[in-house]
């Protein structure tokens, strides 16, 4: 694969211990990492549920499964990789029969596998073409955004998924020298339209972030797995997931806030209309960050930011009869087994 260095060691995982904690890993447990990257995560999912744990990891592209393929290698008998976008997990999971479990993984944003690939075009460090697609079979690419959209649409594309104060510009300067088709040359236009900042974000950093986010309707398609992730959890199961950027961090922050409510009516209303009712408890509503030790040693995970919520049962949600076929309770800690589940995960994973 051209401009990918497939060693895994090259990707270091963010929040590492703090996921697992939060994730309350046990052995025997059912796991859904839905932003698979190297496989960092999930090999730490898989070694602290072990015995008998298994994990669904999904991935948009189709080269960072590659790499967490290989480095899962050792647990081919519990893993089951898919290369799909997130947005789809609800029909993933019903597709392989995976669920309920007992905790989904979310770490958003770029990995380092994608970021040194010299040939996507996702850093301005490097000259690439303007792709920015997380997968090839995507038709949109950044370059296409760039070249066809209007002054004013590109404007507010940069000024809001980048967040960006000279967006208008910026976009003006695009639209003089189109057409752009690189990164250096996408870079060397918005440095003409804004100046240097001091300190150390590099001018061009959030355009690059808004087309990123435009190209793979990234916003759109965490708001949507973030309802189906809800429905697939157990009882006390965790939804777990890192964020790296303001706009990431308020549509999590806001989902698990409302989603930890029972009523979610505009204020003021007289009484409740909505019917809404809690399905989530915040496990701790401070966020945790990275300490400087992991900053220090990766300098990328200094944005990172985690929030974790347990799923929230009403009396009798899960008492149906296809609740109790699904599961046997095994063990003095109570843990959920699915006797037929290995077979079938052992079969899919093999046959892809």
């Amino acid at each position: 694969m051209k401009g990918l260095n497939m060693s895994p060691q090259i990707h270091t995982s963010v929040l590492l211990e703090e996921t697992i904690k939060a994730l309350a890993v046990q052995p025997g447990g059912r796991y859904i990492d839905c932003t698979l990257g190297a496989g960092g995560h999930a090999a730490a999912i898989l070694e602290a549920s072990s015995p008998g744990g298994q994990l669904l990891g999904i991935d948009a592209d189709p080269q960072a499964l590659a790499v967490a393929r290989e480095r899962l290698a050792d647990y081919r008998d519990s893993v089951l990789l898919v290369n799909a976008n997130f947005a789809d997990l609800q029909s993933i999971c019903f597709r392989y029969d995976f669920y309920p479990v007992h905790g989904i993984l979310f770490d958003l944003g770029l990995s380092s596998l994608q970021l040194e690939d010299d040939s996507r075009g996702f850093s301005f460090q490097k000259d690439a073409p303007l792709d920015m697609r997380l997968n090839p079979e995507q038709t949109t690419t950044a370059a296409d955004i760039v070249n066809t959209l209007s002054e004013s649409e590109l404007a507010r594309l940069i000024k809001m998924y980048g967040q960006e104060g000279g967006g208008r510009r910026i976009a003006r300067q695009v639209a003089m020298e189109r057409p752009i088709r690189s990164t250096h040359q996408l870079v060397r236009v918005v440095e003409k339209a804004v100046a240097r900042r001091r300190g150390r974000i590099h001018p061009a950093t959030k355009t690059f972030q808004a087309l990123r986010i435009a190209v793979n309707e990234e916003l759109e398609h965490l708001e949507m797995a973030l309802r189906q992730a809800v429905d697939l959890l157990g009882f006390e199961g965790r939804l777990v997931v890192i964020s790296y950027h303001s706009l990431e961090d308020r549509i999590v922050k806001q989902f698990m806030h409302q989603e930890s409510r029972d009523c979610i009516c505009p204020p003021g209303t007289p009484s409740c209309v909505c019917g809404h009712r809690a399905r989530l408890r915040l496990v701790s509503k401070k966020i945790i960050t990275p300490t400087p030790a992991e900053i220090d040693l990766n300098p990328r995970s200094r944005s990172a930011r985690l929030r974790v919520a347990a799923r929230y049962a009403a009396s009798g949600e899960y008492d149906s009869a296809a609740e109790k076929l699904c599961f046997s309770m095994a063990g003095e800690g109570g843990v959920w087994r699915r006797p037929a589940m290995l077979k079938k995960l052992r079969q899919a994973f093999l046959a892809s």
